[in-house]
């Protein structure tokens, strides 16, 4: 007992609650805890493929405590402005009591994951920032079922993005006109593969018309591609006056019409032709121009243009109607029209005629059923003679019967002295 006592040493032999000032204020110094009223904090980091990824570890309120960062093993990239992991691509941007920043370039998928930063207070504070990488589609191709479409076909376009992440937004323009695909996704470990399906009706104004792919990914901007459309056609064909310009097709006078015709591919055949009657032997046909020297009613008539290439044949029609020397008044012009199987415009002179001829011979059935009418309905009308004779059984006895309606008449007369 005696023992312990004296190795309970001199403090213990002073005033019993009594310590001195500074040993108090050590004291109340060892039971705070180190880093009270200090912060760490850090931002998420998201970055392509190949780019530079900034970590920042930051510490408001600091004290000067040391900051550590580590890789998602839990190694430490650098503690301090000292680094232990042998990487060359973490490099140091900025150390200093409050932050600690690091830069790692060529990111690739492998360095996704969590990044820890670390405060030696106590107790130790430790937060984490997540870097995410964006990996943008490696090829994008454009593939058409048919590189030469005919009009009316439809066609399957396909537009393939490869291993991106993440799946990729694929859309679909025809000139500036956006169009709606199909897409299906297809997932490769942490890649992913998008193909849009495209089916399209062409015609033959979408030739030479560019088909866009266009990619929406958060890693790329702008990156598409493009085909342009080949659309074959039947030929458009126009007839056109060029003598008489605008003017009659009188007697005498000449006509010339020129054929053109637009297809693709080029017509290579092209032919002049009357409409249900032979071509006169005077029309001289030289190539797409057609001439009749010296007009005459003869000529009237349909005459047609043909032309044909190897997706199928068109033509358009010409209506002739030869006037007399001494017209005057300007008809309408003549019209050609184009088509499968072709219009044939009604001469205004022909309908008038029509017309004035059904109106006559409705005149004159008129005039017949009236004759025929008042001829059944004409009144029967007797002499003074014949009145009585209505009765008799032969001429003789209407006759005596007539006379003695006289003489009975004479009968009844009466005299007055």
């Amino acid at each position: 007992m005696a023992g312990r006592a004296q190795h309970s040493g001199p403090a213990a032999r002073g005033a019993p609650g009594l310590l001195p000032p500074l040993l108090l204020l050590l004291c109340a110094a060892a039971l705070i805890p180190a880093g009270v009223g200090q912060n760490l904090v850090t931002e998420d980091v998201t970055v392509v493929e190949g780019d530079v990824a900034t970590i920042s570890c930051r510490v408001k309120n600091s004290d000067d405590s040391v900051i550590q960062l580590l890789n998602p093993n839990r190694q430490t990239i650098y503690f301090r402005d000292f680094r232990p992991l042998k990487d060359s691509r973490f490099q140091l941007v900025n150390f200093s009591n409050s932050e600690l920043r690091v830069s790692l370039t060529n990111v690739s998928i492998s360095d996704e994951g969590r990044y820890f930063c670390q405060l030696y207070t106590d107790p130790p504070q430790e937060i984490y920032t997540t870097i995410t990488v964006l990996v943008p589609p490696r090829n994008l191709v454009i593939d058409i079922q048919k590189e030469i479409a005919v009009e009316g076909e439809e066609i399957e376009l396909n537009c393939t993005a490869m291993a991106s992440r993440p799946a990729t937004t694929i859309r679909w323009f025809k000139g500036n006109k956006e169009l709606t695909g199909k897409s299906e996704v297809e997932q490769w470990s942490d890649m992913y593969t998008v193909t849009s399906q495209l089916l399209l009706k062409v015609a033959r104004e979408d030739d030479g018309v560019p088909v866009i792919c266009l990619v929406d990914h958060p890693a790329v901007k702008d990156l598409q591609t493009q085909r342009y459309l080949e659309v074959m056609y039947k030929p458009q064909v126009r007839v056109s006056q060029n003598y008489p310009v605008q003017g009659l097709t009188r007697e005498g006078e000449p006509l010339e019409l020129t054929c053109a015709a637009f297809g693709k591919p080029q017509p290579t055949d092209m032919r002049w032709l009357r409409v249900d009657d032979e071509m006169p032997q005077h029309v001289v046909v030289s190539g797409s121009n057609l001439l009749i020297s010296n007009l005459n009613k003869t000529d009237n008539g349909t005459y047609r243009c043909e032309a044909s290439n190897a997706v199928g044949k068109s033509h358009a029609d010409y209506m002739l109607f030869v006037y007399d020397t001494t017209a005057t008044t300007e008809p309408a012009a003549h019209d050609s029209r184009a088509g499968e199987e072709g219009a044939i415009r009604s001469v205004d002179h022909a309908v008038v005629g029509g017309v004035v001829a059904v109106v006559v011979f409705a005149m004159l059935c008129l005039l017949i059923i009236l004759g025929r009418y008042f001829a059944r309905h004409k009144g029967t009308y007797f002499t003074h003679e014949a009145k009585g004779a209505d009765d008799a059984a032969d001429a003789d006895t209407a006759i005596i019967n007539a006379e003695g309606g006289q003489n009975n008449s004479e009968e009844k007369k009466e005299y007055f002295i």
